[in-house]
């Protein structure tokens, strides 16, 4: 791992001081898609962005802020590269990205990887059994013997869950961050734009969006 020298470091403070244009309430570096900022030849800087999701249309938006913010500080050139990997996760949202999240009125994202190999989990399976005819037989309107080698293989059962809502249990409820309450309801999987979800208290009664985890 390289270490940025003191000038990079006032760079990635200076473009990660950048509001998100669609959660202005956190800086890019808050929410964690500014990856490094790096010194080329003289006055010109390469800043590395990963995007929440592959296709976030403010990614544009984004490197147009960066430009501007580094360029006012006094950078000539400045080339901003979109990079995926590591992919971002909500688990990059800095603590205090997560507390302004809440005083603005929105539920953070609970934790979704710990430290370690992260898990997973496959549904079970049921194993095939020979009849009298299988599927493609069926269709074709022939007859299989039975006692052949020929077999109906059920589906496969796969887990519901998708990988970003495996690690998140039902012991780790969403709060809402009017009043703390856990007993909460989904009311909408999307808000105001796709990585919030629309929720209600059932305590407060009071509406509320939820960064959903990913």
């Amino acid at each position: 791992m390289v270490t940025p020298t003191a000038l990079e470091a006032e760079l990635f403070e200076v473009a990660g001081a950048v509001p998100d244009p669609e959660l202005p309430v956190l800086t890019l570096q808050e929410l964690g898609v500014l990856r490094a900022v790096r010194l080329g030849h003289a006055d010109a800087v390469e800043v590395e962005l990963t995007p929440t999701y592959t296709g976030c249309p403010a990614i544009e938006a984004m490197s147009l802020d960066i430009e501007r913010a580094l360029h006012a500080h006094g950078v000539r050139e400045v080339t901003v590269r979109t990079v995926l990997t590591p992919a971002w996760s909500t688990d990059d949202i800095s603590a205090e990205g997560r507390r302004k999240l809440r005083e603005f009125g929105i539920a953070p994202p609970r934790a979704v990887r710990g430290p370690g190999p992260v898990p997973l989990e496959l549904g079970p399976t049921r194993s095939g059994r020979t009849t009298g005819r299988t599927p493609v037989a069926a269709a074709a309107g022939h007859a299989v013997p039975a006692g052949s080698a020929a077999a109906v293989v059920e589906p496969t059962q796969a887990s519901a869950q998708t990988p970003a809502e495996a690690p998140v249990a039902a012991a780790d409820p969403i709060r809402c961050p009017l009043c703390g309450s856990a007993e909460t309801e989904l009311l909408s999987r999307f808000s105001s734009t796709a990585c919030k979800a629309l929720r209600r208290c059932l305590a407060c009664r009071e509406p509320f969006d939820h960064f959903k985890e990913l």
